[in-house]
């Protein structure tokens, strides 16, 4: 077992593949902090972090504190006495747990910083429409991802791609370089590059609201594209729906692809054989759409959706 202790700090499957890859080259981890069980789905069962599921079945130990400013949690990290501390997908730390290691805490972020800080930069890239992402790693330090950088490695988001797929491969690409990092700095070949130092107009992460779902079918037929795969599988782009009763549905929407018309429609208008394709109007074009889910029902595809739904009974609430 490497000398070299490690804490890593975690909770859902984005944070697993860095810690697996540090395990399984054999890197001491010490510690693993990742968040308290909770009560979840139909019967409110108490579920385990996707981290404590792995960290179990490695034999790590475990640390789940209800708040990270604990005297007693403090403590019990500081008897560990980590060289370094890893942080990947895990909530606001105070200056008292992120200062403690001697050679300080590192992040994964998964974006090219200093671009699209905050809590959802996968998804805001996507929507944003652009082509090109990446992962950084950095150290933390007072302000939310603002610190210096080690390493960053630059990824090309597909034209199609959407956020659940460029997040699967960030995971494993952002946990390589949390690999090639902590080996940089186990060396002491370490150079890091303040983000003052990059002056390009920045774009920010902030988290998702549920009006950043809405669909605006006013928008170009981009841009909705761009908010639905930015924002699938999960919460999902939605559009409401309504019948000549008033009565009102939620459509989420989580593939679709987009069309040139040469003939413009009203936007939000439906366009559907009732059959095979359901297809709705923007300002400049139409978005087709291939999987999604109405109120009550589970995840389909268009036509098994259309095969027993009534489309043409239903209209684009405005």
């Amino acid at each position: 077992m490497n000398d070299f202790k490690i804490l890593f700090s975690g909770t859902p499957d984005f944070a697993v593949e860095s810690l697996k890859i540090l395990v399984e080259n054999g890197y001491n981890i010490c510690g693993v902090i990742t968040a308290p069980d909770k009560p979840a789905g139909r019967g409110m069962q108490m579920q385990q972090s996707a981290v404590k599921k792995y960290a179990l079945s490695k034999g790590l130990y475990i640390l789940q504190p209800e708040k990270l400013k604990d005297a007693a949690f403090l403590s019990e990290v500081a008897s560990l006495k980590a060289d370094l501390h890893i942080v990947v997908a895990f909530r606001m730390m105070p200056e008292q747990l992120w200062s403690m290691p001697r050679l300080g805490t590192l992040n994964l972020h998964a974006s090219l910083l200093p671009q699209y800080r905050g809590a959802a930069p996968i998804n805001r890239a996507i929507m944003n429409g652009e082509t090109t992402t990446g992962v950084t790693t950095f150290f933390l330090k007072h302000e939310i991802d603002t610190g210096d950088i080690i390493l960053s490695d630059k990824v090309d988001i597909g034209p199609t791609e959407t956020a659940g797929e460029l997040h699967d491969r960030l995971m494993h690409i952002g946990a390589a370089l949390v690999l090639k990092t902590v080996q940089q700095i186990e060396k002491g070949n370490l150079s890091t590059t303040p983000q003052k130092s990059i002056t390009s107009e920045l774009k920010h992460a902030p988290k998702i609201f549920k009006n950043d779902c809405i669909i605006n079918w006013s928008d170009k037929t981009s841009t909705v594209f761009n908010q639905i795969r930015g924002l699938s599988p999960y919460p999902g782009a939605f559009t409401m729906l309504e019948d000549k009763n008033g009565k009102t549905l939620t459509l989420k929407i989580y593939s679709a692809l987009l069309l040139e018309s040469k003939e413009l429609s009203e936007a939000g208008k439906i366009i559907s054989d009732n059959k095979s394709f359901l297809n709705i109007a923007t300002s400049d074009g139409i978005i087709s759409i291939k999987e999604l889910q109405i109120e009550g029902k589970k995840r389909m595809s268009v036509e098994d959706f259309l095969r027993g739904f009534s489309i043409n009974d239903y209209a684009v609430k405005k």
